[in-house]
């Protein structure tokens, strides 16, 4: 199943915290959206997992770059329906929650 993407009202992500513009069910499930702090995600599946990253607010351009990454997580596959797209939005809104920031090496 594959999905027209809509755009999110600004007050429906500051009122819910959490808002998924669009996403892709099944094998190569993925998408992305906005949490209610300014910071945009998205998420993917990688070999058995489900991958979220979270970047940090205003960002330059259109599509994110590594360094723009400021929290990951992933979670296994196995207790997620990917063929359904309330599972797969439910999966990556805790997988969101647990996101962890990450570490950079200075240089």
């Amino acid at each position: 199943m594959v999905h027209t993407m809509t755009l999110a009202a600004d007050n429906d992500v500051a009122r819910q915290g959490f808002v998924v513009e669009d996403v892709t069910t099944g094998v190569h499930a993925s998408g992305f959206g906005q949490l209610g702090d300014g910071r945009s995600f998205s998420f993917y599946v990688e070999r058995q997992s489900l991958v979220v990253e979270v970047y940090r607010p205003r960002l330059r351009g259109p599509v994110p770059q590594a360094e723009d990454i400021v929290a990951t997580a992933s979670r296994k596959l196995t207790d997620i329906d990917m063929t359904d797209e309330r599972s797969v939005i439910a999966a990556v809104r805790d997988t969101v929650a647990d996101a962890q920031p990450v570490t950079r090496s200075v240089r």
